[in-house]
């Protein structure tokens, strides 16, 4: 943030991050070309050959007695023998950058650094800011970005009403870009040049390429702006139809507002057609398994091939493989009801739709979920099939042995569905039972007791040594396995990503191989 003046010496100059705009220079503000004008410093970024665009743009309102600073580059897109790689050389130029400025600035004089487009977008001015903002006056005048020229160049809107526009960088690895792209209403993507084939692919693998647009160098032109130094000039195409080998780093990829995505190919705009009813939709309601794909059965792996539209809680979704003209639909953590409306609606209309659920669909998720929404009578033509995945229990007793050898019972400690007062007679039961017991969703930001009062329920029937695994993120990057007893066990240490298996009188703990393994027999003496 911009420090506040009244904090710094009124000795010290002024930081002035001032945004150009794409490349015309009367797409300036009047802000930015006065402080260009009267600046003590003018800097400004530049590669190798010394010649630098933003500067270009600005020559128009330099006064030619003014200090130029020229922050050369120390690489592009070229190698590097810098001990660091690319990344130490370029954090190495910034801090000397940094010091050279601040020179300007302790000596009482102005800097407008020059950026192309905003400053705080994907701007460079960004890195000085950071490093100078906590010494001296830093202030970003923002500026026309590319986007909003590039929108300007093909005559159509980014979004409109409640459409949501998606801003991405290129450097995205394939799959991500298109699993974003296919969720997106409209979007863009900056950072081409050398990502263009793989920006390319992913639009084509995300349905949309043929309705994106290429733009490069919006706004330039001869006689005005870098355009008239030979530098290249505003150029409009289908993306489908622009060749990879003649892309620079000055373009963006457009997937406009959808009303209007045929309009810069001379269709009249029209609003998004009303889908007709067709016959033989169905909703399949898809269990993931408990982390990557490894966890997922052929039978779901297929069934979320052939879906036309993927249905689910955002993490959940991006999950599953990009396929291309599949549509993805995301949504928060408790709107199951609504999630299983939006996909009940679909497949009225003939499509097929996957619902995901992580672990298993029928274990506190969405198959009970879609087949309680399925009873409305708007649904009453819609097949739903469910197809199961591995439990998280399944996965968690896996890791120690076989803790659910024998009979046991699976519980949710969430009140949000149901009262505590259930979960506390059904807890009371399982003890009494003497039944191996899952406890799922144990504990969250908003549910500290719960866990401590389980506990203490079942140590009514239980010995304190009755051994209890608490599992968390099985299958995923931070997957930990503790084995403990129920008398030692601490609330404190367990959040929503675990679960816990409490054994039964009879369950036993041995070391094998180093290592603790949980087992229930499956007989009684």
């Amino acid at each position: 943030m911009s420090s506040p003046e009244s904090t710094r010496p009124a000795t010290t100059g002024t930081l002035w991050g001032v945004g150009l705009g794409p490349g015309d220079p009367e797409l300036m503000t009047v802000k930015a070309a006065r402080l260009i004008g009267e600046a003590d410093v003018i800097a400004y970024h530049c590669a190798r050959h010394g010649r630098s665009i933003a500067r270009s743009v600005a020559a128009p309102y330099l006064r030619g007695d003014q200090h130029e600073e020229r922050l050369m580059y120390p690489v592009t897109t070229e190698g590097t023998t810098h001990p660091g790689g690319y990344e130490g050389a370029i954090q190495e130029f910034y801090e000397h950058a940094a010091k050279r400025l601040a020179e300007h600035l302790d000596a009482g004089r102005d800097v407008v650094l020059l950026c192309e487009g905003d400053p705080f977008f994907y701007g460079s001015y960004m890195y000085m800011h950071e490093r100078l903002c906590d010494r001296y006056r830093a202030v970003a005048v923002p500026g026309v970005t590319s986007v909003s020229a590039a929108s300007a160049a093909i005559g159509a809107p980014l979004a409109q009403r409640d459409e949501v526009l998606t801003v991405l960088p290129g450097t995205l690895p394939t799959p991500e870009l298109a699993m974003r792209l296919a969720d997106a209403d409209a979007a863009a993507v900056m950072k081409l040049g050398r990502t263009f084939g793989s920006v390319r692919s992913a639009f084509e693998e995300a349905g949309k390429l043929d309705d994106a647009f290429y733009v490069e160098r919006a706004t330039w032109h001869d006689g005005a702006g870098p355009g008239s130094t030979g530098r290249g000039v505003q150029r409009v195409e289908p993306l489908a139809d622009v060749d990879p080998e003649t892309v620079p780093y000055f373009s963006v990829a457009l997937l406009p507002s959808p009303a209007y995505a045929a309009r810069a190919s001379g269709a009249a705009p029209a609003e998004p057609p009303v889908a007709e009813a067709r016959a033989g939709g169905e909703v399949v309601v898809v269990g993931l398994g408990p982390a990557g794909p490894e966890w997922l059965t052929p039978e779901a792996a297929q069934a979320l091939a052939e879906a036309e539209h993927v249905v689910g809680y955002g993490p959940y979704v991006a999950r599953v493989p990009q396929r291309q003209g599949q549509q993805r639909h995301s949504s928060g953590n408790r709107v199951e009801a609504d999630r299983a409306q939006e996909a009940l609606a679909l497949a009225r209309d003939g499509a097929s739709v996957a619902v995901v659920s992580s672990g298993d669909p029928g274990v506190f998720a969405m198959a009970s979920a879609v087949l309680e929404q399925a009873e409305d009578p708007r649904w009453e033509d819609v097949r739903v099939r469910v197809l199961p995945g591995v439990t998280a229990a399944q996965a968690a007793a896996s890791r120690v042995g076989a803790p659910l050898g024998h009979d046991y019972c699976v519980l949710s400690l969430s009140d949000r569905l149901k009262p505590w007062e259930i979960i506390e007679r059904r807890l009371d039961a399982v003890g009494a039972a003497d039944l191996a017991v899952a406890l799922y969703n144990p504990a969250s930001r908003s549910r500290k007791t719960q866990l401590a009062d389980a506990r203490d329920v079942l140590l009514r029937h239980r010995d304190p040594v009755t051994p209890v695994v608490v599992a968390r993120d099985i299958g995923g990057d931070e997957e930990s396995v503790t084995v403990t007893t129920l008398g030692e066990l601490d609330p404190d240490t367990v959040d929503m990503r675990c679960l816990l298996i409490v054994g039964s009188s009879r369950t036993r703990v041995v070391e094998r191989d180093g290592t603790r393994t949980v087992w229930t027999p499956r007989r009684y003496d």
